[in-house]
C-alpha cells in the first residue's frame, strides 16, 4: 500500500533552517509529481510546494518562495523540503503528498505529517 513517512520537523528559531524528508513506498515514486502542504492550527490545509517527476520543474506558494527549496531523489524514493529563513507563521504540520491531478489539495495519499514550530 502507499506509504509516505515524513521526518525532520522540530523547533527552530526565527531565521533558522530545517530540512524535511519524506520516504515513499508502495508505488512507483519516480512516476508521480509530489507536493508539500502544511496545516496551521485552526486553518485549512495549504499547498506549499510541488515538483515534477524528474525534478525538472519546481513550484512554490508565494508565502515561501525564495526561502524554501523542494527536491527529490528518485533512487532513494525520497522527497525533501529545505526551509530557510523560517518565520513564526511557518509553524504548522507539514505533509508530503502524492500528486494525482493538481499540486494542491485534496490529496488521495499523504503522510502522517511532521510538526514544525518556529519560535524564540
Amino acid at each position: 500500500q502507499v506509504q509516505l513517512v515524513e521526518s525532520g520537523g522540530g523547533l527552530a528559531q526565527p531565521g533558522g533552517s530545517l530540512r524535511l524528508s519524506c520516504v515513499a513506498s508502495g508505488f512507483n515514486f519516480r512516476s508521480y509529481a509530489m507536493s508539500w502542504a502544511r496545516q496551521a492550527p485552526g486553518k485549512e490545509l495549504e499547498w506549499v510546494s510541488g515538483i515534477y517527476t524528474d525534478g525538472s520543474g519546481t513550484f512554490y506558494a508565494r508565502a515561501v518562495k525564495g526561502r524554501f527549496t523542494i527536491s527529490r531523489d528518485n533512487a532513494k524514493n525520497t522527497l525533501y523540503l529545505q526551509m530557510n529563513s523560517l518565520q513564526p507563521e511557518d509553524t504548522a504540520i507539514y505533509y508530503c503528498a502524492r500528486v494525482e491531478k493538481t499540486f494542491g489539495p485534496p490529496y488521495d495519499y499523504r503522510g502522517q505529517g511532521t510538526q514544525v514550530t518556529v519560535s524564540s
